[in-house]
């Protein structure tokens, strides 16, 4: 089994009624045009009620030339679902996602979005903690982008138009946990303006350790050229610097051979709210958009800083329990 199956492979047990979730989201982005995707499909399992427990669909599409915004979400019984417990291959009802490709439909809210896509290429599963925290109890939800710097090829039609895929540039994402951390900021970058090899992925977050709230951690790994920058042990973690004003996320990070300072921001108009119900119980919203911009300063010690650009191929998403930050809730 390769190293990619093994980050794929399911970890949902149906026989634990302790809660939990799995998502396996793709994204991709259009090489010159504010246009995206984001395709998630999910097994949700409430704390003690198996028999609740459902798969879901969600697609979006960004569209920032005509600043629009299409967001579906369709819901089935795990029955009529399958995750499997190695390799990539997911179906949620009529839905499905193997290895290189995925095909399906979703609707709701008067509106439709279905897809028919491959992908290739790519490089090694990208680890945004520290291996050993895989396995470990801290943090419940846990993050890996088995597929980075994929290229997206086919079509996908939103509210009856049809729009074709060529050479989108994006990733293949695997989250899983048994509860969503309790607010965080969490950007991803496939391919920079101006360094389109390179692949960012960078999160902040506070959790709820009982009546406290922890320090903010602020993770980061960077791919450039030959270079793997992992930024995120928790001391540097803690030590990190992170400000979120609005839908304005500034960031920095350090250790003792590297610098690197970024900025994720997007328009409101760029952004859906989204409804994400908590396996314990509660639930937040999630702000997203996968056309923000970002601007990124890398720099070794001693050396020349490297300054990359995306005019609007960044994911950036916030998890929020606040309700009066003027998104749409959309779904």
């Amino acid at each position: 089994m390769s190293e990619r199956d093994a980050w794929n492979g399911s970890r949902y047990d149906a026989t634990r009624h302790s809660g939990f979730y799995e998502s396996y989201f793709i994204r991709g982005n259009h090489p010159s045009r504010p246009l995206a995707f984001w395709i998630r499909y999910t097994v949700f399992a409430p704390k003690g009620k198996p028999d609740e427990t459902v798969g879901q669909i969600w697609a979006i599409w960004f569209d920032g030339d005509r600043k629009k915004t299409v967001a579906v979400r369709a819901e089935v019984p795990f029955i009529k679902c399958h995750f499997a417990p190695r390799g990539l291959s997911v179906r949620v009802g009529e839905a499905s996602l193997v290895d290189g490709s995925l095909k399906g439909m979703a609707e709701s809210g008067g509106h439709g979005v279905s897809w028919d896509l491959q992908y290739t290429g790519g490089g090694a599963p990208l680890l945004l903690l520290p291996k050993g925290r895989y396995t470990s109890g801290f943090p419940k939800a846990k993050s890996v982008v088995p597929r980075p710097n994929a290229v997206f090829a086919g079509s996908l039609v939103v509210d009856g138009i049809t729009h074709s895929v060529d050479g989108w540039a994006g990733s293949q994402n695997h989250n899983w946990g048994s509860r969503h951390t309790d607010r965080y900021a969490w950007g991803q970058v496939a391919g920079f303006d101006d360094h389109q090899d390179t692949f960012l992925e960078v999160a902040s977050a506070r959790v709820r350790l009982g009546p406290v709230w922890s320090p903010q951690f602020t993770l980061l790994v960077l791919r450039h050229g030959d270079q793997e920058i992992a930024i995120n042990g928790l001391m540097r973690a803690i030590r990190a610097r992170s400000g979120l004003e609005g839908l304005d996320w500034r960031f920095h990070v350090e250790d003792p051979q590297w610098r690197i300072r970024g900025r994720i921001r997007g328009e409101i108009q760029d952004f859906v709210g989204l409804t994400y119900r908590n396996p314990p119980g509660g639930k937040n919203y999630c702000l997203n958009t996968k056309i923000a911009r970002c601007e990124l300063i890398v720099e070794r010690r001693g050396k020349k800083p490297i300054q990359m650009n995306s005019s609007h191929g960044a994911a950036f998403e916030i998890l929020t329990d606040d309700n009066k930050h003027g998104v749409p809730i959309l779904i």
